[in-house]
Protein backbone atom coordinates (compact mmCIF):
# COMPACT_ATOMS: atom_id res chain seq x y z
CA UNK A 1 0.00 0.00 0.00
CA UNK A 2 3.02 2.58 0.84
CA UNK A 3 4.82 2.00 -2.48
CA UNK A 4 2.71 4.32 -4.73
CA UNK A 5 2.90 7.00 -2.59
CA UNK A 6 7.07 6.38 -2.53
CA UNK A 7 7.08 6.11 -5.88
CA UNK A 8 5.11 9.45 -6.46
CA UNK A 9 7.49 10.83 -3.66
CA UNK A 10 10.77 9.62 -5.41
CA UNK A 11 9.50 10.84 -8.78
CA UNK A 12 8.61 14.58 -7.84
CA UNK A 13 10.82 15.11 -4.55
CA UNK A 14 14.18 13.11 -4.26
CA UNK A 15 14.98 12.63 -8.15
CA UNK A 16 14.47 16.76 -8.54
CA UNK A 17 16.12 17.03 -5.88
CA UNK A 18 19.07 14.20 -7.63
CA UNK A 19 18.61 16.42 -11.02
CA UNK A 20 19.82 20.15 -9.22
CA UNK A 21 22.83 18.63 -7.85
CA UNK A 22 23.66 17.25 -11.08
CA UNK A 23 23.07 20.28 -12.99
CA UNK A 24 24.72 22.54 -10.17
CA UNK A 25 27.61 21.13 -11.51
CA UNK A 26 27.20 22.51 -15.44
CA UNK A 27 26.55 25.75 -16.89
CA UNK A 28 22.77 24.85 -17.60
CA UNK A 29 20.17 27.56 -18.49
CA UNK A 30 17.14 25.12 -17.57
CA UNK A 31 17.06 24.65 -21.17
CA UNK A 32 18.93 23.55 -24.41
CA UNK A 33 22.63 22.16 -24.47
CA UNK A 34 25.04 22.64 -21.14
CA UNK A 35 28.48 21.78 -20.68
CA UNK A 36 30.07 20.84 -17.16
CA UNK A 37 31.62 23.24 -15.24
CA UNK A 38 32.90 21.08 -12.31
CA UNK A 39 32.93 23.48 -9.14
CA UNK A 40 33.38 27.02 -10.88
CA UNK A 41 29.35 27.35 -9.60
CA UNK A 42 30.04 26.91 -6.02
CA UNK A 43 33.06 29.13 -5.96
CA UNK A 44 30.90 31.85 -7.44
CA UNK A 45 28.21 31.72 -5.00
CA UNK A 46 30.91 32.42 -1.85
CA UNK A 47 32.07 35.08 -4.20
CA UNK A 48 28.64 36.62 -4.66
CA UNK A 49 28.07 39.74 -2.58
CA UNK A 50 24.21 39.74 -3.43
CA UNK A 51 24.38 35.94 -2.13
CA UNK A 52 26.12 37.13 1.33
CA UNK A 53 23.50 40.12 2.05
CA UNK A 54 20.35 37.72 1.59
CA UNK A 55 21.92 34.81 3.55
CA UNK A 56 22.84 37.76 6.46
CA UNK A 57 18.46 38.88 6.09
CA UNK A 58 17.72 34.82 6.13
CA UNK A 59 19.74 34.17 9.02
CA UNK A 60 18.43 37.47 11.03
CA UNK A 61 14.74 37.00 10.16
CA UNK A 62 14.92 33.38 11.05
CA UNK A 63 16.55 33.95 14.25
CA UNK A 64 14.35 36.99 15.44
CA UNK A 65 11.12 34.97 14.05
CA UNK A 66 11.87 31.73 15.88
CA UNK A 67 12.28 33.37 18.96
CA UNK A 68 8.94 36.13 18.64
CA UNK A 69 6.96 32.90 17.49
CA UNK A 70 7.94 30.18 20.45
CA UNK A 71 8.08 32.80 23.49
CA UNK A 72 4.17 34.38 22.27
CA UNK A 73 2.96 30.66 21.27
CA UNK A 74 4.01 29.02 24.87
CA UNK A 75 2.77 32.31 26.52
CA UNK A 76 -0.69 31.45 24.77
CA UNK A 77 -0.20 28.13 25.32
CA UNK A 78 -0.15 28.43 28.78
CA UNK A 79 -2.89 30.92 29.04
CA UNK A 80 -5.27 28.74 27.24
CA UNK A 81 -4.57 25.62 29.15
CA UNK A 82 -5.66 27.33 32.54
CA UNK A 83 -9.23 27.62 33.77
CA UNK A 84 -10.82 30.20 32.05
CA UNK A 85 -13.86 30.21 29.63
CA UNK A 86 -14.40 30.40 26.70
CA UNK A 87 -11.31 28.11 26.33
CA UNK A 88 -12.47 26.19 23.18
CA UNK A 89 -13.59 29.35 21.23
CA UNK A 90 -10.26 31.25 21.96
CA UNK A 91 -8.72 28.10 20.54
CA UNK A 92 -10.61 28.10 17.37
CA UNK A 93 -9.78 31.97 17.05
CA UNK A 94 -6.03 31.71 17.61
CA UNK A 95 -6.11 29.53 15.36
CA UNK A 96 -7.49 30.96 12.26
CA UNK A 97 -4.69 32.73 10.70
CA UNK A 98 -3.30 29.16 9.89
CA UNK A 99 -5.57 28.18 7.79
CA UNK A 100 -5.46 31.25 5.75
CA UNK A 101 -3.42 31.09 2.29
CA UNK A 102 -0.09 32.50 3.05
CA UNK A 103 -0.10 35.09 -0.20
CA UNK A 104 -3.21 36.16 0.65
CA UNK A 105 -2.49 37.01 4.18
CA UNK A 106 0.41 38.57 2.81
CA UNK A 107 -0.83 40.51 0.11
CA UNK A 108 -3.78 41.56 3.00
CA UNK A 109 -0.93 43.16 5.47
CA UNK A 110 0.84 44.46 2.55
CA UNK A 111 -2.17 47.03 1.44
CA UNK A 112 -2.73 47.34 5.22
CA UNK A 113 0.84 48.48 5.34
CA UNK A 114 0.51 50.94 2.61
CA UNK A 115 -2.84 52.35 3.19
CA UNK A 116 -4.29 51.84 5.93
CA UNK A 117 -1.39 52.03 9.14
CA UNK A 118 0.24 55.66 7.29
CA UNK A 119 -3.64 57.16 7.68
CA UNK A 120 -3.72 55.65 11.42
CA UNK A 121 -0.10 57.48 11.97
CA UNK A 122 -0.77 60.87 10.72
CA UNK A 123 -4.16 60.73 12.53
CA UNK A 124 -2.25 60.34 15.34
CA UNK A 125 0.73 62.51 14.44
CA UNK A 126 2.89 59.87 14.93
CA UNK A 127 5.66 59.87 12.23
CA UNK A 128 7.07 56.26 12.68
CA UNK A 129 3.43 54.86 11.48
CA UNK A 130 2.86 57.51 9.49
CA UNK A 131 4.95 55.85 6.65
CA UNK A 132 4.68 52.80 4.58
CA UNK A 133 7.67 50.57 6.37
CA UNK A 134 7.63 48.21 3.53
CA UNK A 135 9.56 50.88 2.00
CA UNK A 136 12.11 51.34 3.96
CA UNK A 137 15.33 49.64 3.47
CA UNK A 138 15.82 49.64 7.22
CA UNK A 139 12.30 48.93 8.44
CA UNK A 140 10.90 46.26 5.71
CA UNK A 141 11.78 43.39 7.24
CA UNK A 142 9.83 44.51 10.57
CA UNK A 143 6.74 43.91 8.63
CA UNK A 144 7.72 40.57 7.04
CA UNK A 145 8.28 39.11 10.22
CA UNK A 146 5.21 40.52 11.83
CA UNK A 147 2.67 38.89 9.37
CA UNK A 148 4.89 35.62 9.46
CA UNK A 149 4.95 35.22 13.17
CA UNK A 150 0.99 36.41 13.61
CA UNK A 151 0.46 33.94 11.00
CA UNK A 152 2.96 31.17 12.63
CA UNK A 153 1.76 31.69 16.18
CA UNK A 154 -1.24 29.35 15.82
CA UNK A 155 0.42 26.47 14.80
CA UNK A 156 3.24 26.40 17.39
CA UNK A 157 0.48 27.13 20.25
CA UNK A 158 -1.23 23.89 19.54
CA UNK A 159 2.13 21.79 19.46
CA UNK A 160 2.76 23.68 23.08
CA UNK A 161 -1.15 23.11 24.10
CA UNK A 162 -0.67 19.02 23.32
CA UNK A 163 2.72 19.02 25.79
CA UNK A 164 0.75 21.07 28.46
CA UNK A 165 -2.14 18.66 28.04
CA UNK A 166 0.14 15.21 28.81
CA UNK A 167 1.22 16.89 32.36
CA UNK A 168 -0.24 15.24 35.43
CA UNK A 169 -2.64 17.35 37.19
CA UNK A 170 -1.23 15.75 40.45
CA UNK A 171 1.83 17.66 39.99
CA UNK A 172 0.57 20.64 39.83
CA UNK A 173 -1.53 19.82 43.17
CA UNK A 174 1.88 18.98 44.72
CA UNK A 175 3.07 22.71 43.99
CA UNK A 176 0.30 24.07 45.49
CA UNK A 177 0.61 22.18 48.96
CA UNK A 178 4.53 23.01 48.76
CA UNK A 179 3.91 27.21 48.24
CA UNK A 180 5.18 27.21 44.74
CA UNK A 181 4.31 30.57 42.69
CA UNK A 182 3.44 30.93 39.09
CA UNK A 183 6.60 31.21 38.13
CA UNK A 184 8.27 28.77 40.13
CA UNK A 185 5.93 26.07 38.57
CA UNK A 186 6.16 27.47 35.15
CA UNK A 187 10.17 27.28 35.78
CA UNK A 188 10.45 24.04 37.85
CA UNK A 189 7.33 21.68 36.22
CA UNK A 190 6.02 23.10 33.13
CA UNK A 191 8.73 24.28 30.81
CA UNK A 192 10.86 21.15 31.96
CA UNK A 193 8.31 18.67 31.18
CA UNK A 194 7.27 20.14 28.10
CA UNK A 195 10.91 20.22 26.92
CA UNK A 196 10.43 17.75 24.01
CA UNK A 197 7.42 20.03 22.58
CA UNK A 198 9.82 22.98 22.87
CA UNK A 199 12.42 21.25 20.85
CA UNK A 200 10.04 20.18 18.30
CA UNK A 201 8.86 23.32 17.51
CA UNK A 202 12.22 24.91 17.70
CA UNK A 203 13.56 23.18 14.78
CA UNK A 204 10.19 23.41 12.48
CA UNK A 205 9.97 27.04 13.10
CA UNK A 206 13.92 27.78 12.48
CA UNK A 207 13.68 25.53 9.25
CA UNK A 208 10.68 26.75 8.18
CA UNK A 209 11.51 30.46 8.56
CA UNK A 210 15.11 29.77 6.84
CA UNK A 211 13.00 29.12 3.62
CA UNK A 212 10.51 31.74 4.01
CA UNK A 213 9.76 32.72 0.39
CA UNK A 214 6.17 33.94 -0.28
CA UNK A 215 5.77 36.36 2.63
CA UNK A 216 8.58 38.07 0.29
CA UNK A 217 7.29 37.86 -2.93
CA UNK A 218 3.81 39.19 -2.00
CA UNK A 219 5.04 42.07 0.44
CA UNK A 220 8.52 43.55 -0.73
CA UNK A 221 9.58 41.51 -3.83
CA UNK A 222 12.56 41.33 -2.04
CA UNK A 223 12.67 45.31 -1.74
CA UNK A 224 13.54 47.91 -1.48
CA UNK A 225 16.20 47.18 -3.55
CA UNK A 226 17.60 44.00 -2.19
CA UNK A 227 17.16 44.73 1.44
CA UNK A 228 14.75 41.83 2.29
CA UNK A 229 16.03 39.28 -0.15
CA UNK A 230 15.43 35.65 1.25
CA UNK A 231 18.18 33.01 -0.40
CA UNK A 232 14.69 31.13 -1.26
CA UNK A 233 13.69 34.47 -3.00
CA UNK A 234 17.08 34.59 -4.81
CA UNK A 235 17.67 30.98 -5.73
CA UNK A 236 13.79 31.47 -7.65
CA UNK A 237 14.76 35.13 -9.05
CA UNK A 238 18.08 33.91 -10.40
CA UNK A 239 17.07 30.61 -11.69
CA UNK A 240 13.78 30.79 -13.26
CA UNK A 241 14.22 34.91 -14.12
CA UNK A 242 17.72 35.38 -15.33
CA UNK A 243 18.43 32.26 -16.48
CA UNK A 244 21.11 31.04 -13.78
CA UNK A 245 19.47 27.81 -13.31
CA UNK A 246 22.81 26.09 -12.91
CA UNK A 247 24.29 28.55 -10.63
CA UNK A 248 21.09 28.95 -8.56
CA UNK A 249 21.51 25.03 -7.97
CA UNK A 250 24.67 25.34 -6.56
CA UNK A 251 23.58 27.92 -3.86
CA UNK A 252 20.20 25.72 -3.43
CA UNK A 253 22.53 22.71 -2.88
CA UNK A 254 24.74 24.49 -0.52
CA UNK A 255 21.65 26.32 1.30
CA UNK A 256 20.10 22.40 1.57
CA UNK A 257 23.50 21.65 3.32
CA UNK A 258 23.12 24.32 5.33
CA UNK A 259 19.65 23.78 7.18
CA UNK A 260 20.35 20.23 7.81
CA UNK A 261 23.55 20.83 9.43
CA UNK A 262 21.23 23.71 11.66
CA UNK A 263 18.85 21.60 12.43
CA UNK A 264 20.91 18.37 13.69
CA UNK A 265 22.37 21.01 15.74
CA UNK A 266 19.68 22.50 16.95
CA UNK A 267 18.69 18.92 17.87
CA UNK A 268 22.21 17.93 19.27
CA UNK A 269 21.75 20.40 21.75
CA UNK A 270 18.31 20.37 22.41
CA UNK A 271 18.07 17.35 23.29
CA UNK A 272 21.03 17.37 25.32
CA UNK A 273 19.00 19.84 27.60
CA UNK A 274 16.20 17.59 27.50
CA UNK A 275 18.27 14.85 29.40
CA UNK A 276 19.52 17.30 31.88
CA UNK A 277 16.13 18.57 32.40
CA UNK A 278 14.71 14.68 33.02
Amino acid sequence: MTIPAVVLFFIFHTLSLFEGIFYSFTNSKGYGNWNFVGLKNYIAVFQDSNVTHAYMFTFKFAIITTIIVNVLSLLIAVGLSSRIKFKNTLKSIYFIPNILGTLIVAFIFNFVFAHIVPNIGAALNMSLLSQNILGDEKLAWIGIVFVTAWQSIAFTTIIYLSGLNTIDTDIYEACDIDGANGWQRFKSITFPLIAPFFTINMVLSMKGFLMVFDQVVAMTGGGPGTATQSISYVIYKGGFSQGNFAYQSANAVIYFIIIVAISLFQLRVLEKREEKVL
